[in-house]
């Protein structure tokens, strides 16, 4: 009987190991295979755009990833302007080239830009619209779109057209330009990624 008690002990513990085992060796294979982590690591900045314009659901679907980007205390405090018309689109490239001193296109060609302001009446305004800018980067590369943050919003928004475009809009308040992301079918070979810098995590176990 004890005998019987003690190879019955022996395979409970055993069968416990080899269901640990295959547990997390299945859960190696899911961190592995995460279509999301993928996005994240296969994204790249795209700086040569076609004409075409996106279809409208997979805009749609870009800008609604972007409005579920975490905010402080949940409060939202950023707004995304999508921007498909031409002249408008045009006329705020011309704007943000006047601020960079060029005469070249700062939108690289692409259709498509997503504009994010944030209120700044809310302390965590800037973290807030960063976040969305992230969102919408990677939600444009799931979408099999290409993206890039383009700076200078803050500059552009702050100038008397700038607060003018706001108005035209509709758009009332404190607002602080954050980042565009342009948007559009990729007109390049995506970019290999540079190696990771071997300092980039510190781990305190």
């Amino acid at each position: 009987m004890r005998t019987a008690m003690k190879i019955s002990i022996v395979i409970s513990a055993a069968f416990m190991i080899l269901t640990a085992a295959c547990s997390q060796k299945q859960n190696e294979i899911s961190v592995e295979m995460n279509p999301a982590i993928e996005v994240l690591k296969t994204r790249r900045s795209i700086r040569a755009y076609e004409e075409r314009m996106p279809e409208k659901v997979l805009i749609d679907q870009v800008v609604e990833a972007g409005t579920y980007a975490p905010t402080g205390m949940g409060k939202q405090s950023p707004i995304i302007v999508a921007i498909t018309d031409k002249t408008v689109r045009d006329r705020l490239s011309k704007l943000n080239a006047d601020i960079a001193g060029t005469e070249s296109d700062p939108f690289y060609g692409a259709p498509v830009v997503l504009v994010v302001l944030a209120d700044r009446n809310c302390p965590t305004y800037i973290y807030d619209g960063s976040l969305v800018m992230g969102n919408l980067l990677n939600a444009a590369h799931a979408a099999g779109l290409g993206s890039c943050w383009i700076h200078r919003a803050k500059e552009v928004f702050d100038t008397e057209e700038g607060k003018d475009l706001l108005r035209q809009w509709g758009i009332d308040g404190d607002y602080e330009g954050i980042g565009n992301c342009i948007l559009g079918y990729s007109a390049q070979e995506t970019p290999t990624p540079a190696p990771r810098k071997s300092n980039y995590v510190y781990h305190v176990d």
